[in-house]
């Protein structure tokens, strides 16, 4: 018996090409859901949708940057004309690169601007895009 069955579910991963994110995205392929890789990277995203299609998943990678909201529009869209539902969103973009490392108190605005902008405003603006599908 499965711990979770998924099968019929739709689920958008964002950041879903590396990492965290794509070990999410195989949980939900292995589970039974289709899974949207949403990232900025092409190459990567459609070496993670081989990778989850080899699982026997239903996959697609869609572009998307979080920190437009219009983008995210775009990608719910995507997933709805691709799969005819979502069901399932896994806000795991972001950006962590910009602050690694540096004390607080040394970071430069823009660097906090810029993380902010895809680790806070990106959960907001895919939540706000997903919630009416």
């Amino acid at each position: 018996m499965k711990l979770f069955d998924l099968t019929g579910r739709v689920a958008i991963v964002t950041g879903g090409n590396g990492g965290i994110g794509l070990g999410m995205a195989r949980g939900l392929a292995q589970a039974g859901a289709a899974v949207v890789v949403a990232a900025r990277n092409a190459t990567k995203s459609e070496a993670a949708v081989k990778e989850l299609e080899a699982l026997g998943a239903k996959a697609a990678a869609l572009d998307v940057d979080v920190r437009r909201e219009a983008s995210c529009r775009a990608l719910v869209q995507g997933t709805l004309d691709r799969f005819g539902r979502l069901d399932i969103l896994v806000n795991n973009a972001a950006l962590y690169g910009s602050l690694k490392g540096g004390r607080f108190d040394k970071i430069a605005e823009e660097q906090w601007d810029a993380a902010m902008a895809v680790n806070v405003k990106g959960i907001w603006n895919c939540c706000k895009a997903a919630v009416p599908a």
